[in-house]
């Protein structure tokens, strides 16, 4: 079972497990969502442009970090509703055969007594197999207080 709402305490640091993206990875969001934007999908084209490689959608990445989040158990069975991206920097490309894994740290706790629990927001740095980090950004979870 994951954290109650007063379980977080600003300052807080929690580590995902890594995740290496795959090309079936880019080929399956470009399926799903239709961006078959060059860049992410054609090896010829993207072999012409500065990044000289296919880059990974960067909203792939966001949500593959989304479920790393959800895999430190944190928030398994306590968080009511992810509620808000505050914001949001691709900062580096993130190509076939990198792995990324995120550093959460809670960066302000607010009760909302009205919904059972309060707002969390996490500081994001997602990070590549060589400790760059190449996206950024906070985010705010609604999670439950302690029954």
């Amino acid at each position: 079972r994951g954290l109650y709402f007063e379980e977080f305490q600003v300052g807080q640091q929690v580590t995902t497990p890594a995740r290496t993206i795959t090309e079936g990875d880019i080929v399956a969001f470009a399926g799903l969502t239709g961006d078959y934007n060059s860049i992410h999908t054609d090896a010829v084209y993207s072999a012409t442009t500065p990044f000289g490689q296919r880059v990974a959608h960067g909203l792939l990445v966001t949500s593959i970090v989304s479920g790393l989040a959800t895999r430190t158990g944190v928030m398994e069975g306590t968080v009511l509703a992810f509620r808000e991206i505050v914001e949001w920097k691709f900062s580096k490309p993130v190509f076939i055969g990198d792995t990324v894994h995120a550093v959460l740290t809670v960066e302000e706790t607010k009760p909302l007594a009205r919904l059972g629990g309060g707002a969390i927001t996490l500081a994001l740095e997602v990070r590549n197999q060589s400790g760059e980090t190449v996206m950024r950004g906070r985010w705010i979870a609604l999670m439950q207080s302690r029954p």
